[in-house]
């Protein structure tokens, strides 16, 4: 597949659940803000042809990248929320792609996002007329809380998943989707669920676990975790690693300030 897909990165967001003077996506983990790690696994794959950030306007910790891996990095400015930042990257990208182009949505903070899974979801996204998301599916059991914090009772959790990203979607129709749920004052938490209100299906895709969001300290320690088992020593890789683009290399990234 040669470059033709490009993906957005919602990352105008503040992290509050997280705490601390940064925004989570700009957190260090083995010397790399977790951004690097979500750009780098992105550009990693043959079909990206390039990447929109959306930022915080202000936004003085955006390292000002231009490219990563060769693959072209351009920023827009996002919104108050992850809906209306993943609009404003649709409607900010370059004249080249067109309307029925598929495009995919990531987590700035969705750093541990293996190549095969990404691989996968273009494969089988892309032959779908609508798209389709990486998900997981509910392993424990479920709980429903009563308002005295109660069991009210158990729920079935054969037909559930966790969405993950990203997601992949034909640009006109999440444009679309989106604008509807704003019109509608309905506050989108992924880009699927916007598809959903006008009918549509996407197409589940299984993707690992370990493909989670940091949200929290816990996750950032878990991630950095990740990192430091599969290091074999400076510069090497495991490799039987689903992350062939680790360690993460300041020279893979061009702009005015280097990681």
């Amino acid at each position: 597949m040669t470059g033709s897909i490009w993906a957005i990165v919602p990352a105008a967001g503040r992290g509050t659940r997280f705490g601390g003077p940064l925004p989570k996506q700009y957190l260090q983990a083995g010397g790399q803000p977790l951004m690097a790690y979500t750009l780098a696994a992105l550009a990693a794959h043959p079909a990206l042809a390039g990447i929109m950030v959306a930022i915080a306007p202000g936004d003085a910790d955006w390292p000002g990248w231009t490219a990563v891996q060769s693959k072209p990095v351009l920023t827009c400015l996002g919104g108050a929320t992850r809906a209306a930042s993943v609009l404003a990257g649709l409607l900010a990208l370059p004249e080249s792609v067109r309307a029925d182009d598929f495009v995919l949505v990531h987590d700035a903070a969705r750093p541990n996002l293996a190549l095969a899974d990404l691989d996968r979801l273009l494969e089988i996204g892309r032959g779908d007329p609508v798209g389709a998301i990486l998900a997981a599916p509910v392993r424990d059991t479920l709980k429903r809380a009563g308002d005295d914090g109660g069991i009210d009772g158990t729920e079935p959790r054969e037909r559930l998943w966790r969405a993950l990203t990203p997601q992949l979607f034909r640009r006109h129709q999440l444009i679309r989707g989106l604008t509807e749920a704003s019109a509608a004052g309905v506050d989108v938490t992924d880009e699927a669920m916007a598809m959903e209100r006008m009918g549509l299906r996407p197409l589940l895709v299984e993707g690992a676990e370990d493909n989670f969001k940091v949200t929290t300290p816990a996750d950032l320690a878990r991630f950095a975790f990740e990192l430091a088992s599969r290091d074999c020593g400076p510069g090497t890789r495991d490799p039987e690693s689903a992350h062939p683009q680790w360690p993460v290399s300041a020279s893979a990234f061009s702009g005015p300030e280097e990681i």
